[in-house]
């Protein structure tokens, strides 16, 4: 077999990212591609981004890049193709500065608080919306609302008194706080939250820095050409 030259890409081409073509949360910025669109623009990474409609998303080329047909995926000139929000989030904070310490033990301890936004924080969380929506009827659901309540407060008392007059979970901002607001932000505009303003600061605080904004827009932008279309 003849040898083939190495493959090449432009020197201006950038990764590209899948997000939802209609949003389902108006814009809020809940949907998974913020996680990786805030990453992005912390560690200064130009990117595209490809929008997929539902029909699309569970089509052949869409699931070649993400089996369960979800967004977001990503696309990296020269690189790996990744999905999974988490997945791809550590890959950026991996492969560029910004978004994890450069001392060792502190990096494995910014990645184990990723590990912890996505495997004990998050899923009973995801459960307690799934209950509000498929359950609200059922006549269990008042009986069991309280048990999933309890197991949410149980994760976030430990987040409070984690916080409890510091900016961050551990030193400077990380990835792993990245992950871990945007998995609080689920709660957003529920009471679950409001008896834990360290946590209501937290994610305040990380809202307010300017690479989310700009994700944030950008994301925003997505809905408010929905609407015009």
């Amino acid at each position: 077999m003849t040898p083939q030259p190495p493959e090449t890409h432009p020197a201006d081409a950038v990764p590209v990212i899948t997000a939802f073509e209609a949003s389902l949360d108006e814009g809020r910025g809940m949907a998974r591609d913020t996680k990786v669109r805030w990453a992005l623009e912390e560690v200064g990474q130009a990117y595209d981004v490809r929008l997929v409609s539902f029909a699309a998303m569970k089509q052949p080329a869409h699931l070649a890049l993400q089996p369960f047909g979800q967004i977001p995926t990503y696309e990296e000139p020269g690189g790996p193709v990744l999905f999974e929000s988490g997945a791809i989030v550590l890959h950026l904070a991996q492969r560029h500065a910004g978004l994890l310490p450069e001392d060792p033990d502190a990096c494995a301890r910014a990645v184990a608080w990723i590990f912890a936004a996505l495997n004990t924080v998050e899923p009973p969380i995801v459960e307690w919306e799934a209950a509000h929506l498929v359950e609200r009827d059922r006549p269990w659901f008042a009986d069991r609302l309280p048990i999933l309540e309890d197991r949410i407060h149980a994760r976030l008392r430990v987040l409070a008194a984690r916080l409890d007059g510091a900016d961050w979970l551990d030193g400077p901002f990380s990835a792993g706080d990245l992950m871990m607001v945007e998995t609080l932000y689920r709660l957003d505009g529920a009471p679950l939250l409001d008896t834990y303003p360290a946590l209501k600061a937290y994610i305040a605080r990380a809202h307010a820095r300017p690479a989310y904004r700009r994700a944030f827009a950008a994301q925003r932008a997505v809905f408010e050409a929905s609407k015009r279309g």
